[in-house]
């Protein structure tokens, strides 16, 4: 088992605006996805927000942890297939506070790829997973539309 890296050796994206998503690409066949979550959880590394897409044999499970590195590390002793895109993740005060980030995203064009929301947040507030087509663009219209935007600190435990 890694042991869980200090709060300190947390990176902070470069200008602090993304936050690192996991694509992990999982075969449809009984207690595969168990296999992952049972990884992630025994090496202390938090499923904060997640969202899963079936096809024909596989599902793509998107997910987003508070120990992006530690997580990395567990998916490749495990063997499963991933990839890592930024996301924006936004702090809101509740759910209905969605429409503020639709708006003030629609106001600058920016187009929303997908969205999902965070299953877990440190202080238990909402917070909604973006991919954005223009991510540091979208990030700093959110910060001026007055929304909490986080990064990876925000979400480590």
């Amino acid at each position: 088992m890694i042991p869980p890296p200090d709060a300190a050796e947390t990176l902070r994206a470069p200008f602090g605006g993304t936050v690192r998503q996991f694509s992990v690409f999982i075969e449809n066949k009984a207690g595969r996805l168990h296999e992952l979550v049972d990884a992630l959880i025994r090496s202390n590394v938090h499923i904060m927000a997640f969202c899963m897409i079936d096809t024909t044999d596989s599902a793509i499970l998107r997910l987003v942890v508070d120990y992006p590195d530690l997580a990395e590390a567990v998916l490749n002793e495990r063997f499963f297939a991933h990839d890592t895109v930024p996301v924006v993740a936004v702090q809101i005060p509740g759910e209905h506070d969605l429409g503020k980030i639709t708006s003030a995203l629609a106001r600058a064009e920016i187009n929303i790829h997908y969205l999902y929301s965070f299953l877990a947040r440190p202080g238990g507030c909402c917070g909604i997973v973006l991919r954005l087509e223009d991510n540091e663009l979208g990030a700093e219209v959110l910060r001026r539309s007055g929304l909490a935007v986080l990064d990876q600190n925000d979400i480590a435990r």
